[in-house]
């Protein structure tokens, strides 16, 4: 605790942004860093609590008191050091996590954490433009070779941890270039591509491989994940040519609104949406490619994916934005001594909300109304809480035109084709059944091979799935070797 009042001289700030009304022009990144001396700052309002709640709140268990005093007293290269030793992507996460450890901050009694997440974007930022990140290349090789399946944060933190653990690392991916939803799902303007592209030159100077293109198991029926993929190798091939495999596809299968009118054009998943307009902005052409020009767009989903196709439809110029909710807005503060270092239950406004449109809660679809096969309207009925049940409100039904429904309703399960290749047995929700256990942590019911991050947890965030692919790593290095060295 370098600066002891610290707390009590210095205000807390945010990451600037460019405005509203010029950002949704263009694609980019609008959030701006922290200067160093603003990073200097807010490092020294951290009290170095004696229980320091941000720290066990953090999926990664990132040591941030430590790195608000480095950043404080400016060595800003060890606290580049100490950040990667718990987080192999701070850029990823000082970007699009929502930040557990500022909710969980002693100073967010008062509403004023410490900015732990610009903090994080600064030390990052300022060691690449210093060239402090660089390959951490194994100086000894085991002979062991490890296949991991999916390219997302989960698969390239194992990928990472693997190969500088002397394993050969192999990803397959099935899309045309490696980072999973952080490519095609997240959209530029929150993640520019440009970090990814420069992580995977250091993963392949460190020795991993990447084969994209490639779909692992038999191709499924769905003609979307069909064109994604160039080949499929059997899961067979892989279980005999490596010695262990990790799965961390991701949770892929979207939850649907089977309701009357799904059928119309103009009715579509998120994440048919999002990915076209990515790979439109990386120069890749999208026949026929779903666009809000000029339409009234209602995107059904509350949440960080329902947010994104907002954004995504206002830059597009859609005509108007209407989101729905189906639970009932939650309170604007929340309860602190109830919720306090936990996450808390209230209100979130993206800047995506601050761009424009609408936001509807507590409130179902019942059925798209369609005109000569194309969406023309949608209708709704409120509802209200009973219980722990939602029930409709008579009298409230209403009809909402529109020629654009983008769901935006969350994941419900891995893509069981993956599984299924491999043998892997599925839990309840029909993601990989594996335990965390120190024992036996990540391992599938089939030898050599295991599950990390949302194909084994679910639908998450990406720091938890940085989180198991690091854990993932160590109970792979330790099933290879008999030990490890890498942390926890």
């Amino acid at each position: 605790m370098g600066k002891t009042t610290g707390f009590l001289e210095i205000e807390r700030i945010e990451e600037t942004c460019e405005p509203a009304a010029s950002r949704i022009r263009h694609h980019r990144e609008f959030v701006r860093p922290l200067t160093p001396e603003q990073a200097s700052r807010q490092g020294a309002r951290c009290m170095d609590c004696g229980t320091p709640f941000c720290n066990h709140a953090c999926p990664v268990n990132n040591v941030i008191p430590d790195f608000n005093d480095l950043v404080y007293r400016d060595d800003w290269k060890r606290a580049l050091a100490l950040l990667q030793s718990t987080n192999n992507f701070p850029e990823f996460t000082g970007r699009i996590c929502p930040a557990p450890c500022e909710a969980a901050c002693t100073l967010n009694i008062d509403s004023q954490p410490v900015g732990i997440k610009s903090i994080e974007h600064a030390i990052i930022e300022r060691g690449w433009a210093e060239g402090w990140v660089r390959p951490q290349p194994a100086s000894v090789r085991s002979g062991r070779r490890v296949a991991v399946i999916g390219s997302g944060p989960a698969g390239l933190a194992a990928a990472q941890q693997l190969a500088r653990a002397g394993h050969e690392v192999v990803v397959f991916e099935k899309n045309e270039r490696p980072g999973g939803l952080l490519r095609l799902g997240i959209p530029d303007f929150k993640l520019e591509k440009s970090h990814i592209d420069r992580r995977l030159e250091q993963l392949q100077a460190e020795g991993v491989q990447f084969r994209t293109g490639t779909l692992v198991g038999e191709l499924p029926a769905d003609s979307r994940i069909a064109n994604a993929a160039t080949r499929s190798i059997p899961a067979r091939t892989l279980q005999d040519e490596f010695d262990a495999v990790l799965l961390a596809g991701g949770a892929e299968q979207s939850r649907d609104l089977p309701i009357p009118g799904r059928e119309l054009v103009g009715v579509h998943l998120a994440m048919e949406y999002l990915p076209q307009q990515n790979r439109v902005n990386a120069g890749v052409p999208v026949p026929a490619q779903i666009l809000a020009h000029g339409k009234r767009v209602i995107v059904i989903g509350g949440g960080d994916t329902g947010s994104d196709c907002v954004g995504t439809a206002h830059r597009q110029g859609a005509a108007s934005v209407v989101q729905f909710e189906l639970m009932p807005m939650p309170p604007r503060q929340e309860d602190k001594p109830l919720t306090w270092p936990y996450w808390p239950y209230k209100l979130r406004t993206s800047s995506s909300h601050v761009e424009g449109g609408q936001r509807e809660f507590a409130i179902a679809t019942r059925e798209f109304i369609g005109r000569n096969g194309a969406l023309c309207a949608l209708a709704t009925i409120d509802v209200r809480r009973d219980g722990e049940r939602l029930v409709e409100v008579p009298g409230t039904e209403r009809t909402w035109p529109a020629e654009l429904v983008l769901l935006a309703l969350g994941f419900v399960h891995a893509a069981p084709s993956v599984l299924e290749s491999f043998g892997v047995v599925r839990d309840a929700r029909g993601n990989a059944l594996a335990g965390t256990d120190a024992a036996g942590g990540y391992a599938t019911n089939v030898p050599g091979v295991f599950a990390a991050g949302d194909m084994r947890r679910g639908q998450s965030l990406v720091v938890w799935a940085i989180r198991e692919g690091r854990q993932a790593a160590r109970a792979i290095d330790r099933f290879l070797t008999g030990q490890t060295h890498h942390p926890a």
